[in-house]
């Protein structure tokens, strides 16, 4: 059992981790997963944990982007139909890779994101819908099933692709984005992902409810901003959030 400032700690850092997640849609990993390893837990324990903890910052996201009215529900389940089974085949394959290989790719991918984002100033300021022939649906379809498959297979960050795919091939806003991001990939691609790890590894449950508080408010509170600020600060959100986590991967994969 942990003690009570351990427990402060964990709900400390998964409210942060979960708020600046919330704000550029993606990367609570970042912080909340490597604790979770720095406190004892293997890596399938610690991922495991982590993935069911993460499923609160999708509700807490979900309770107020839904006042927004700024779902598609067509759209939505559109996203989740093409990435669930991604994130499923994910789960199946994650325990059987080299770690510190995983990381590394993530690392270099999710940096790419951050530069590749920062390098055009308007990209994701405002809406601009494209490709939503059956063609364009059906590449957009593609390159979610395979961000599914990171999301089932990798934790962090996974959620920040989601949000600049959704911006570079669909071309929404990045407000508009996150809201997708963190209801669909938050709540059910987590939820899933949450689901299948579960069955495969064992859970610390005793630390979830810290956890889980942290997640849940971090999620409300970054939602709250990130439709407050308009979509230039949550582009600078994403671009700062996708270096930093892109860096950490890749200095926990050489160090």
């Amino acid at each position: 059992m942990l003690d009570a400032s351990s427990q402060a700690l964990l709900f400390g850092l998964a409210l942060l981790a979960n708020t600046l997640s919330a704000l550029a849609g993606g990367g609570a990993g970042l912080l909340q997963l490597p604790v979770l390893l720095f406190l004892g837990l293997a890596f399938p324990t610690a991922l495991a944990t982590h993935k069911i903890a993460s499923v609160a910052l999708g509700v807490g996201a979900t309770l107020r982007h839904l006042s927004s009215g700024r779902i598609d529900w067509r759209f939505a389940g559109f996203i989740l139909l093409t990435g669930l089974p991604g994130v499923w085949l994910g789960t199946q394959i994650i325990l059987q890779l080299p770690d510190a290989l995983a990381r590394a790719a993530l690392g270099v991918l999710t940096l790419g994101l951050g530069v590749y984002s920062w390098r055009r100033p308007s990209l994701g300021v405002q809406a601009n819908h494209q490709h939503r022939d059956r063609a364009g649906m059906l590449m957009g379809g593609i390159g979610l099933f395979a961000i599914g498959l990171l999301n089932g297979s990798l934790t962090s960050g996974t959620g920040l692709f989601v949000t600049l795919w959704l911006v570079r091939w669909f071309g929404l806003d990045y407000t508009r984005a996150v809201t997708y991001t963190l209801i669909l990939v938050g709540l059910f691609w987590n939820g899933a992902g949450a689901i299948a790890l579960a069955q495969q590894a064992p859970v610390m449950w005793h630390w979830l409810p810290a956890l889980l508080l942290g997640s849940l408010l971090g999620g409300y509170f970054g939602a709250h901003w990130a439709l407050k600020s308009g979509s230039r600060v949550v582009k600078r959100a994403f671009e700062l959030l996708t270096v930093a986590v892109g860096a950490k991967l890749l200095w926990d994969a050489l160090v």
